[in-house]
């Protein structure tokens, strides 16, 4: 005669969020180099596309305004300030998990930085950036080939101040510091920084920590958080 089988019934706990805030103070260790793209080239380009094939015929080239260049490369909040994109930080903190082993994948909902600001063109989430920019001219080899000069803000000496959301179940405090100080160190931000796509990059965007304290956020509230 055949047993009955009997079915088991589990029951899935999900524990809530145990999201942690890490404030940071950093300071560059080399020139940042900030590369916005230009609201202007994007609005030509729109432009265009929307002209379709009567944009072909178009051979016109207007003399460059390296002003009008320096100041749309960079990023500026709703209220004029100069900043950096947030994804910069976070991107470079995913970035380094390959040098220690962790899941970058897991590190994408794991870790945030939290913004001060957004973009006043295009809403990207930013953090302040303290120090004065000057404008850095630098030969460069476009995609098609043709040798051109970019015109970007450079900010020689900089600092700032990172609040970092992170999984507490994923990370200890000391986990997020020493993440973010090999970002700082071996991955950088911003142009010519060390793990650059396209190159070896120029060691800029360089920066270590020089202070930190740690909280954790028991009910944490939705906020709008680098991509």
């Amino acid at each position: 005669m055949p047993t009955k089988k009997t079915t088991k019934t589990e029951t899935l706990i999900v524990p809530a969020p145990n999201l942690q805030l890490a404030t940071f103070e950093i300071k560059g260790e080399s020139p940042y180099v900030q590369h916005k793209f230009s609201k202007k080239v994007a609005a030509e380009m729109l432009a265009i596309q929307l002209e379709g094939a009567r944009a072909k015929n178009r051979k016109k080239r207007e003399a460059r305004n390296i002003e009008e260049e320096y100041e749309q490369a960079q990023h500026r909040t709703e209220d004029g300030k100069n900043a950096i994109p947030a994804s910069a930080f976070r991107s470079a903190m995913i970035s380094a998990c390959r040098l220690v082993g962790f899941q970058m994948t897991k590190a994408k909902i794991s870790i945030f930085v939290e913004p001060d600001g957004y973009d006043a063109d295009d809403g990207v989430p930013l953090v302040l950036i303290k120090g004065k920019p000057e404008l850095h001219k630098a030969p460069v080899r476009l995609e098609s080939g043709v040798a051109s000069i970019a015109i970007r803000p450079m900010w020689r000496e900089w600092s700032a101040k990172l609040r970092v959301t992170y999984d507490g179940d994923q990370f200890r405090d000391v986990d997020v510091a020493n993440l973010l100080l090999r970002a700082g160190l071996q991955v950088g931000i911003g142009e010519g920084r060390p793990d650059s796509k396209k190159s070896h990059g120029m060691g800029w965007g360089i920066f270590s920590i020089v202070d930190q304290d740690q909280k954790a956020l028991p009910n944490p509230k939705s906020r709008a958080r680098a991509a």
